[in-house]
């Protein structure tokens, strides 16, 4: 998978935790979230003032993470078209979003389609997505 990584962070699920992570070219950003409770991974124009957020994915819920007391790794990759990032929690793939399609996908397939522009059949995780990265 060819990808430049953008960010790279220490995870311990359940502590307040912002990642953020640009793209090197272009408006497009991503950002990971965990509150203490849940975290997400969202979509971001920098050219859209009214609404920056464009897709929102669901990663996990702190309580149902087993491990969730030992550290793991955090890292975001861009595809070398500046176009589709990737969230990598200890090196397996959890979400992706595809900013040219306009489509997230994310394991928990959450949250459900929301007749916005982006993800309009939903966040189903597929393998697929990963072939987005060749």
């Amino acid at each position: 998978m060819p990808i430049y990584l953008a960010a790279d962070h220490e995870l311990l699920p359940g502590t307040a935790l912002v990642v953020e992570a640009p793209a090197t070219e272009g408006p497009n950003a991503v950002v990971f979230e965990d509150d203490g409770e849940t975290a997400y991974f969202y979509a971001l124009d920098a050219t859209n003032d009214n609404e920056p957020i464009q897709d929102a994915l669901h990663i996990y819920d702190v309580q149902q993470i087993s491990d969730r007391d030992r550290p793991s790794n955090l890292r975001v990759g861009w595809s070398e078209d500046h176009r589709k990032a990737v969230l990598l929690i200890n090196d397996y793939p959890h979400a992706v979003f595809d900013f040219e399609s306009k489509r997230g996908y994310c394991r928990s397939g959450f949250p459900e389609a929301s007749g916005t522009l982006w993800s309009r059949s939903g966040h189903q995780w597929t393998d697929e997505a990963l072939g987005l990265f060749e």
